[in-house]
């Protein structure tokens, strides 16, 4: 008798899984259009993903910049000031502390990096 129960319960979970299977996961094709969706609007805006700062310090010498910043989304990271690397030295060309600019970073070799970075406006 008791085998009789768990071969129904067995049956009922492998007759439901389809249905839980269908209606809670998105389909490929519904993936793939949320991604395309996504890449459509940042496209967009020429800015977007750029993060918002204030330069602090620069360490030309040392390729460094301090940069007081907002949100950076691509990281992951909440508002604070921080030491960034810059990916390439003519980066901090015409930088002075206390523009306002707005740049990307990246995680680069274990350490934090400026790769885009432009006034703002």
């Amino acid at each position: 008798m008791k085998t009789g129960k768990w071969v129904v319960a067995a049956a009922l979970a492998g007759a439901a899984a389809p249905i839980f299977a269908h209606h809670g996961v998105p389909s490929g094709h519904a993936v793939a259009q949320v991604a395309q969706a996504t890449q459509g609007a940042q496209g967009a805006q020429p800015d977007a993903g750029l993060a918002q700062g204030e330069v602090r310090k620069i360490d030309r010498a040392n390729r460094k910049l301090t940069i007081k910043h907002g949100e950076i989304r691509n990281l992951d990271m909440p508002p604070m000031t921080m030491v960034f690397q810059a990916s390439d030295a003519k980066l901090l060309d015409g930088l002075k502390v206390g523009d306002k600019v707005k740049f990307r970073a990246a995680k680069v070799d274990g350490h934090y990096a400026v790769t885009e970075i432009e006034p703002s406006r």
